[in-house]
């Protein structure tokens, strides 16, 4: 793999997880999960030079950035991140960046998971979704779960988050829907994990789409989640993540700007590429490794390497 990547670029890769499942979930399968978590760690240790997203910046910005340099960052602030994938991390020496929407702490659930888990609970054969537009859907099985799960999502992401606690609501009332509430991180947990060597990050509140919302409430968001995690942990968090994570559709310039001035350091989108020179502190490059071939993932996470990342809202703040 490493011969893939070439042995001198002086570019960092930062990869993008979200949950480390305990086993594959039918409803999830393309979900990272505990087995093939470690296998991947144990790679990246193996082939690549991972770094704390603080040194990791650092050097890049003082052009001491060594060769195939690697930062792991998670989103959301799930329990799993704590329970499962930081034992994995600090059994490999690894230190990761974990962005926390922090409204979800201590028995919150994110949207998509309240739909996800009210359609896993439901109980019949057939669910009836037309005032989605989708229809009357089969639901039999987990299968049939799974990709009236992926018609679903895309339809509640980019309501207003008024219009999607609706959808909601009628969702979980017509499944008589389930919902755990054991899925984000407890406080303790979020301590733990930055007890552990763990740098936590902003992620907004409630993981709105910045976009749909007006300035002042996306703002807000993103102070209020600055300040809940600052009394938490202690001490301010550096870097923040967008929700979704997209420029134009899920974040904008406006956003990098209010980033920037509540005292983050630097921001993280999902757009493909790596950080180089040219990259925006506010608008750094990730990438997702959902490849479970091993072959196809080292040739992908190749292409992302040498593709700079050039989409920038925000003209300050550049890497170097």
């Amino acid at each position: 793999m490493g011969s893939l990547l070439g042995g001198n670029s002086k570019r960092l890769t930062v990869l993008i997880f979200h949950r480390v499942l305990p086993e594959v979930d039918p409803l999830s399968p393309d979900e990272m999960h505990a087995a093939r978590f470690e296998a991947l760690v144990g790679t990246l240790v193996q082939y690549f030079n991972v770094l704390p997203m603080d040194e990791a910046l650092t050097r890049l910005r003082s052009g001491s950035l060594p060769s195939r340099a690697l930062a792991i960052t998670f989103d959301d602030g799930y329990a799993d991140n704590y329970t499962i994938a930081c034992p994995i991390l600090i059994k490999h020496g690894v230190k990761a960046t974990f962005f926390v929407a922090s409204g979800f702490l201590d028995g919150g659930v994110m949207w998509n998971d309240v739909a996800r888990e009210a359609l896993r609970s439901f109980r019949g054969d057939r669910l009836d979704l037309g005032w989605l537009d989708l229809g009357v859907c089969s639901v039999a099985t987990n299968a049939e779960r799974y990709r009236l799960t992926e018609r679903l999502l895309p339809k509640l992401k980019y309501l207003t988050p008024e219009g999607r606690r609706t959808a909601l609501d009628r969702l979980v009332a017509e499944t008589a829907g389930s919902i755990p509430s054991n899925l984000m991180m407890t406080t303790a947990q979020l301590q733990a994990l930055q007890a552990a060597g763990m740098e936590i990050g902003g992620h907004t509140m409630d993981h709105p789409i910045l976009a749909v919302l007006s300035e002042a409430e996306a703002r807000q968001q993103i102070a209020d989640n600055r300040a809940h995690l600052t009394r938490l942990l202690g001490k301010a968090p550096r870097y923040f993540a967008y929700p979704n994570g997209r420029p134009e559709q899920d974040y904008l310039a406006v956003h990098a700007r209010f980033a920037r001035e509540l005292g983050y350091e630097a921001a993280f989108t999902t757009s493909y590429g790596s950080v180089g020179p040219e990259s925006g502190l506010f608008e750094l490059p990730r990438f997702t490794p959902w490849d479970k071939d091993l072959l196809r993932f080292a040739l992908r996470l190749s292409h992302n390497f040498f593709r700079s990342h050039s989409r920038r809202l925000f003209s300050e703040g550049a890497v170097a």
